[in-house]
């Protein structure tokens, strides 16, 4: 685990590029003009790439089986709703990791 990665800073900057594209894909799937798929890969790779740099340890339950249900169909309204929670419950797991780390 990267705790450089998992500081306070460095995940509201990575939260806040999520809810950027969060009220983009929303949009998106209103409009129903099949450009949601896009934004929604666009996400998957930031979501990702957080991971990668943080470390798998940032990842929640079944973290994994539940991305790869996500990339199978990102053009999906569910897939949206499932990347939403994964990226809230990471937040909440950073932070629970950045304390465990401080008290350890």
């Amino acid at each position: 685990m990267n705790l450089e990665a998992i500081a306070k800073d460095q995940v509201d900057a990575w939260f806040a590029q999520w809810t950027i594209l969060q009220e983009t894909i929303h949009a998106a799937h209103d409009a129903r003009d099949g450009t949601a798929q896009a934004f929604m890969e666009e996400a998957i790779g930031l979501f990702e790439q957080f991971v990668q740099v943080a470390g798998n340890e940032v990842l929640p339950i079944n973290g994994v089986e539940r991305l790869a249900f996500i990339k199978a169909k990102p053009g999906q309204y569910a897939c949206y709703r499932q990347l939403d929670e994964l990226f809230k419950e990471t937040k909440k797991r950073t932070a629970r990791l950045r304390l465990q780390a401080t008290k350890g």
